[in-house]
């Protein structure tokens, strides 16, 4: 087949950060195994890719680098030749909104402007500025999960008024996001969960989304013979004070197994967030002693992590698509996680599944793995490979470029 030239767009791509630096990464990574040249055009933070992956930087602002008005007035003012996107984001910020989706959708759609793509991807900005790139390239929208399940779940979290009208102010994007996303001809979704979310959320044509898997290098993320597991260490992925991850369910349940397991003692791979509600939940549980953060280390950091542990706990909410669930079981770790969205699909029969917001079924399905290891052991074998089979990245490149093709098709088709 015809090898291409392909660019993805990311308005943010954090090495450590959430999944987007990850997905960015290895689907850069994957088509550029299969011989086509591949560009990365991203807004800060940039991702760190392979070689042979040429990364083109569309910065704005970058106003969430630091939350201090006096650093964010330094940046606007510093800026030479503002334009009108440069006084959008900067007044946006200031009102409590998050603007870079879309003032990063018209800085690529500028940049784009006579540019010789034979595709282009867009990494979830759903912005306007990507219905104008549809109209000159082919197109692919990569939506990972409508952000309007996160915002409702925010909602919830508190019922403080000041809180709620923070977070509308926040979410006020959904609304481009909801008016673009029905425009798009080409949606690819990570999960079933995720295309059902997005036809009812952002009321597109199901005819326009096609399931793809995310992947997972099962080379990177493996058991290491080397390691020896902690009896007692319990492992889990979670944003802190990120109410969709449910990290508050793991925590009651740390404070009540700690009672029959003194040693007992978590790690949780991600931040926390100083004076947050998650440091509060700890102080008050007095768990400070059984619990450690680590945040930004390396995939080899995180494999280590999870070779030492005896437990991975995916206890979301909602996933779109979990990489710490195909992470935990590529790893072949005992995995508990909650039986809602993708994650049943990803795990298969492979996982001890709970209802979410459950922190008593944390407590009983970590009580019958510890009191049964090798039962759950070999569950936890065939576990990697379910997702040796499903997910790698070679099958699922394949599904990527039916899909690339067909788009190229059917653009062409539209523009004789």
């Amino acid at each position: 087949m015809q090898k291409l030239k392909i660019a993805i767009l990311s308005y943010r791509s954090a090495k450590y950060g959430g999944g987007q630096g990850i997905y960015i990464k290895d689907i850069s990574m994957a088509l550029t195994k299969m011989g086509h040249k591949v560009d990365v055009i991203s807004g800060p933070p940039y991702p760190d890719l392979a070689d042979g992956i040429d990364l083109i930087k569309l910065p704005g602002l970058n106003l969430f680098e630091t939350f201090s008005f006096k650093d964010r007035l330094k940046k606007f003012l510093s800026k030479k030749n503002k334009s009108i996107n440069d006084y959008y984001e900067f007044i946006s910020v200031l009102f409590g909104g998050f603007p870079e989706m879309r003032t990063f959708g018209d800085r690529a759609n500028t940049f784009l402007n006579n540019k010789n793509y034979d595709l282009v991807f867009d990494n979830q900005s759903i912005s306007y500025g990507v219905l104008d790139i549809q109209k000159r390239l082919p197109l692919i929208e990569i939506i990972h999960h409508p952000i309007t399940f996160d915002f409702r779940f925010e909602l919830k979290a508190s019922k403080k008024l000041r809180y709620k009208i923070s977070r509308f102010r926040w979410y006020s994007f959904l609304k481009m996001q909801k008016k673009v996303a029905p425009k798009i001809n080409r949606i690819i979704s990570p999960s079933r969960s995720s295309k059902k979310g997005i036809v009812q959320d952002f009321k597109c044509n199901p005819k326009n989304i096609t399931v793809i898997n995310n992947g997972i290098d099962t080379w990177e993320f493996k058991p290491l013979t080397n390691s020896q597991r902690n009896p007692y260490r319990l492992i889990t992925t979670a944003s802190a004070d990120v109410p969709l991850k449910g990290l508050d369910y793991t925590l009651k349940a740390l404070n009540l197994l700690k009672i029959n397991y003194p040693k007992i003692h978590l790690i949780v791979i991600g931040t926390i967030k100083e004076n947050g509600h998650t440091k509060r939940l700890i102080d008050k549980l007095d768990l400070e002693q059984n619990i450690t953060f680590k945040s930004n280390i390396l995939k080899a950091d995180i494999t280590e992590l999870y070779s030492t542990s005896s437990v991975a706990i995916v206890s979301s909410l909602y996933e779109g698509f979990g990489y710490p669930v195909i992470e935990a079981m590529s790893c072949e770790v005992p995995l508990i996680a909650t039986n809602t969205s993708s994650i049943p699909e990803l795990t298969g029969k492979y996982a001890s599944l709970i209802e979410p917001r459950n922190h008593e079924a944390i407590i009983e399905s970590t009580i019958k793995i510890l009191s049964d290891y090798d039962k759950y052991k070999e569950i936890a074998i065939k576990g990697r490979q379910h997702v040796i089979e499903n997910f790698n990245w070679a099958k699922i490149t394949k599904e990527y470029e039916n899909t690339i093709y067909e788009t190229i098709k059917e653009f062409k088709d539209a523009h004789i």
